[in-house]
């Protein structure tokens, strides 16, 4: 007669070790890019999202995670949040209503702009 295993870690208690409020995440699937869409669980929320690998010199949509896969199951991974953006300040102000193109011309070019189309003309040109 074989002694029984011991069961294993509940899952419950596995995604609350390690990460604050049980975050970790299923991979569903994985594009040919290098993509992994998931199903993640923050806390008591579920959210869809697609991970995409870190490239060099290319700009930072959303947050940067790590994932550590469970040894029970690979599909399931711990999340860990390396870096989140700052929430978003307070919304821009809106635009003053013109009418036209928007002005764009800077002091400088005024100037410029004188200068070449004024209708005073340069005592040497006379």
């Amino acid at each position: 007669m074989t002694q029984p295993k011991s069961p294993p870690p509940s899952s419950e208690a596995s995604a609350d070790s390690g990460t604050p409020g049980g975050d970790v995440a299923l991979v569903h699937r994985i594009t040919p890019d290098g993509a992994v869409h998931v199903i993640r669980r923050r806390g008591d929320q579920l959210e869809a999202g697609a991970l995409q690998p870190l490239r060099e010199g290319a700009p930072i949509q959303g947050e940067v995670v790590s994932l550590r896969p469970r040894e029970d199951f690979p599909l399931l991974c711990d999340v860990k949040t390396l870096y989140k953006p700052p929430a978003a300040s307070a919304p821009a102000p809106a635009p003053t209503a013109r009418k036209g193109p928007a002005q764009v011309a800077t002091d400088v070019y005024r100037d410029n702009w004188d200068s070449i189309w004024s209708s005073k003309k340069s005592p040497a040109l006379n």
